[in-house]
């Protein structure tokens, strides 16, 4: 199986408590608030429905989808937002450390980078953070239509080179706008899936 046959929205959650039951598998998607990480799940369910909005920092609960009725995908909230009091952004970072910690069921996390430019501090401690926890994930990089061909494989090159990267690990270029990349990231994750089962 390789393609998205069913998606619907469950619930918003805050807590552990709020939560779904872990009876599936889960993949959640991280990443700064503006770099178009409602764009990129509607591009991978092939429908709107995660809120794209103007104005970064919308997302401030964690959202839970269920995909093909047996996987769960879960949109947290951006980090790294300016115009966000330091309580609220000490509360995200809270939600999100939680999450971390305690879902069993977590399979993979999609760490997204704007293409555009190098990697921020904040991205290099998501990824020293998921790799402390021993969260396997994959890198994917957002906007690719903005960038020609020579842009394009200097920042696959400085994506790997800031975040530490070797060679053989999985970085996805991708365009929500174009659809570029989604089909070769929809089939890694479902394979993934059913690898781990």
């Amino acid at each position: 199986m390789s393609t998205v046959k069913s998606v619907k929205f469950i619930k918003s959650a805050v807590e552990p408590k709020d939560y779904p039951q872990p009876h599936f598998p889960e993949i959640a998607v991280v990443g700064r608030s503006n770099v178009g990480k409602s764009s990129l799940i509607n591009a991978i369910f092939n429908r709107n429905i995660a809120k794209v909005s103007a104005s970064p920092g919308k997302t401030r609960l964690i959202n839970y989808f269920l995909l093909n009725d047996n996987i769960y995908f879960v949109d947290l909230p951006g980090y790294g937002y300016a115009k966000v009091s330091k309580a609220e952004k000490n509360r995200w970072k809270k939600m999100i450390e939680n999450y971390f910690r305690n879902r069993e069921n977590l399979s993979l996390v999609i760490l997204l980078v704007d293409s555009r430019h190098p990697p921020t501090k904040l991205d290099i401690m998501m990824k020293d953070w998921l790799e402390a926890l021993g969260i396997p994930y994959i890198v994917v990089a957002t906007k690719m239509d903005k960038l020609n061909q020579s842009q394009k494989a200097k920042a696959l090159k400085t994506i790997r080179e800031t975040l530490g990267l070797p060679k053989d690990f999985p970085v996805f270029l991708t365009s929500s706008k174009e659809k570029t990349g989604i089909k070769e990231l929809v089939s890694y994750i479902l394979k993934h899936i059913q690898e781990g089962e």
